[in-house]
């Protein structure tokens, strides 16, 4: 397998910027289902799906070349699918505000700092900490999506909503840290 890049930094039309934009035109679509519906196995499973085309879309980036273009729109994907599904799960009252908003202004905070230092040339690249909050996040939503699971397990859904916060609180002030650390080199 060769490891040059098909694409330039510059492209827009990649497999992987299709995927990404597929996950941003059917979560909508997920959000009405679930808001409508609630939990089905239908929700369950194109959520598995957008899940997993978040893993997908990075490989096929890093294999065919990582673009401008991707590396804006897949963490907006990620945020518009996580929170748009907490947002329609807080709605119907399945998982609490709380530590869905902490998540949120965290998401939005790092976001902006993340934009303010990428205009001076310094990237903030991911960790793995925050690689386990996103995946914590998408297993709480997985988990209410079952039907019949959100019923039997309200307390063990929180807990993971909470570990969720705290490591985006904690992974949050490792980023920040370590934009503090390349804008000061």
């Amino acid at each position: 397998m060769s490891t040059e890049s098909t694409f330039g930094p510059g492209a827009l039309a990649t497999p992987s910027n299709f995927l990404t934009l597929l996950r941003v035109l059917v979560t909508p679509i997920l959000m009405y289902s679930v808001a409508k519906d609630g939990s089905t196995w239908f929700a369950f499973l194109i959520w598995m799906i957008l899940a997993s085309t978040d893993k997908f879309d990075g490989i096929l980036a890093r294999r065919q070349g990582v673009t401008r273009s991707g590396a804006f729109l897949d963490p907006l994907a990620d945020k518009l699918m996580v929170f748009g599904l907490f947002a329609v799960l807080v709605m119907k009252d399945e998982i609490w505000w709380v530590p869905v908003l902490v998540m949120a202004v965290r998401e939005t905070w790092m976001s902006l700092y993340r934009s303010v230092l990428g205009r001076k040339g310094i990237s903030v690249p991911a960790r793995p900490l925050g690689k386990a909050k996103t995946f914590v996040q998408v297993v709480v939503i997985g988990l209410v999506l079952i039907p019949g699971v959100y019923g039997t397990a309200k307390v063990e859904i929180s807990v993971l909503v909470w570990i969720a916060t705290l490591l985006a609180l904690v992974s949050g002030y490792f980023y920040y840290a370590d934009g503090r650390v390349r804008n000061s080199s």
